[in-house]
C-alpha cells in the first residue's frame, strides 16, 4: 500500500494511489505521510543484505525488481574519517537507493509509462530499475552528460532525450512531459519516495557503526537527496532512542554551482538563481536551482552543521588522492573528501559518502 503525499509548504494533500507529483497549489515538490519507527540493532540478524533489511523504516516492501542495493563498506581514510563505498551497487551509484523505490512505486501505480530527468546518475538507476520491472522509461539529460552514463542509459533499454542547455532546461522538459495522462514521473528531486530510498545511508551507517553515528556527515548537495534522506534517517533513529546525539550535516557544493552555499552564507532561506553558471567537472551538483532548497537550509541549520565548496583544483586534487587510496570515484564522488581533506571539519570523527563510480566519468583534465 503506497501512502499519502502531502506539500511541506502549504499543508496541500495528495491521496495515495495518484500519479500527481508535485503540489497543485504551490507546484511544490511533496513529502511522504509517514514515520516509521526503527528497530534496536539485535532485531537485524539474519535478515536479508541489502538495504531491505530496514523493512520497518521503508514506506513498501521488498519489490521483485531489486537488485540488491545497499549495504555497502565502510573504510577508513584517516583516523577521525571514514568513507562509505556507494559507488559498489548494482549501476555504480547510491542513486540505486532512491530508484529501486520509484520503480517500485511505478509497478504498483501502472502508468503507461515511466519519465525521469538526470545529469547522469538517477537517470542510469531509474533506466536499470524500469528495465528490471519491465516499465517503458524515457530519461531526459542535458548536453555534455558524461558519454558513459548515456551508454549506460541506453544499455538498459530507456528512451534518451538529450535536451540543448544546462540540467535546468532539462528538468523543465521532463516536467512539461511528466503533465501528460498516464505518466509516472520518476523525479528524484520531487517524490520523496526517493529519499525513504537514500535515508537507508544512514540506518546502514548506524548499524556498522554498532549503534551509533560519526560527529558529522559530509554530503554532496545538488539536489540535496542524499542530504534529505540522511536527515530523515537521523530523526528516525534519535526519536527512537536508538542515538542519544544527532550529527551535524555538512553540505558541500562545487565553488562554480553554489546557490546553497551562498545563501547560507548570507543567513537567507532563499537562493538567488545564476542564470549562467561556471562549468564545474562536479556534474552530479551542477543544479543551479534546487527545489528543496528551503529543506536542505533548514536541515543544516537544524543540525548544527555548515555548508562549504570546493574548487576544481580541489576537486581535481581529492579524486586523485582517493585513486592513490585504491578508490576511483567520478569527480562528484569527490567532493566531500575535497572538503574534508582540507581541514572544514577539524578533528571532527566524520564519514564522506563515495557516490559515484570513476568509471562514469573519467578523471577530472588538469595537471596532476
Amino acid at each position: 500500500m503506497s501512502h499519502a503525499t502531502y506539500c511541506p509548504a502549504d499543508g496541500t494533500r495528495v491521496p495515495a494511489g495518484s500519479l500527481t507529483w508535485r503540489c497543485p497549489s504551490c507546484q511544490g515538490p511533496l513529502d511522504l505521510d509517514y514515520s516509521p519507527t526503527p528497530g534496536p540493532l539485535k532485531s537485524l540478524t539474519g535478515r536479508t543484505n541489502s538495504m531491505w533489511r530496514y523493512a520497518e523504516c521503508l514506506p513498501l516492501p521488498r519489490p521483485d525488481c531489486t537488485l540488491g542495493e545497499g549495504r555497502t563498506p565502510l573504510v577508513p581514510l584517516t583516523a577521525e574519517v571514514d568513507a562509505k563505498l556507494d559507488f559498489l551497487m548494482p549501476t555504480l551509484s547510491f542513486k540505486d537507493r532512491g530508484a529501486v523505490m520509484l520503480a517500485a512505486l511505478a509497478t504498483r501505480l501502472g502508468p503507461d509509462r515511466v519519465i525521469a530527468d538526470s545529469s547522469g546518475n538517477a537517470g542510469t538507476a531509474i533506466a536499470a530499475y524500469c528495465a528490471r520491472a519491465r516499465l517503458a522509461c524515457t530519461v531526459y539529460v542535458p548536453e555534455g552528460t558524461s558519454a558513459k552514463k548515456l551508454e549506460q542509459i541506453r544499455a538498459h533499454g530507456a528512451r534518451l532525450e538529450v535536451v540543448e542547455g544546462d540540467r535546468e532546461a532539462t528538468a523543465r522538459a521532463a516536467r512539461t512531459a511528466a503533465d501528460e495522462d498516464g505518466v509516472f514521473y520518476a523525479s528524484h528531486v520531487y517524490n520523496p519516495y526517493f529519499l525513504h530510498g537514500t535515508k537507508t545511508y544512514v540506518h546502514e551507517l548506524w548499524e556498522d557503526m554498532g549503534g551509533r553515528l560519526p560527529e558529522a556527515l559530509v554530503l554532496p548537495v545538488g539536489n540535496g537527496t542524499l542530504l534529505l534522506g540522511a536527515a530523515l534517517a537521523v530523526a528516525e533513529l534519535h526519536h527512537a532512542g536508538l542515538i542519544d546525539r544527532r550529527p551535524a550535516l555538512h553540505a558541500v557544493q562545487s565553488a562554480a554551482v553554489a546557490p546553497l552555499a551562498r545563501a547560507w552564507q548570507a543567513g537567507s532561506d532563499e537562493i538567488v538563481v545564476d542564470e549562467a553558471p561556471a562549468p564545474t567537472a562536479a556534474e552530479g551538483i551542477a543544479i543551479p536551482n534546487p527545489p528543496r532548497a528551503r529543506q536542505i537550509l533548514r536541515a543544516v541549520r537544524e543540525s548544527g552543521g555548515a555548508f562549504h565548496t570546493v574548487t576544481e583544483d580541489q576537486i581535481r586534487h581529492a579524486q586523485l588522492d582517493l585513486a592513490s587510496r585504491g578508490l576511483y570515484v567520478e569527480s562528484t564522488g569527490a567532493v566531500c573528501w575535497a572538503a574534508t581533506r582540507e581541514g572544514a571539519l577539524g578533528s571532527r570523527s566524520a564519514v564522506v559518502p563515495l557516490c559515484g563510480a570513476g568509471l562514469k566519468t573519467g578523471l577530472v583534465p588538469g595537471d596532476a
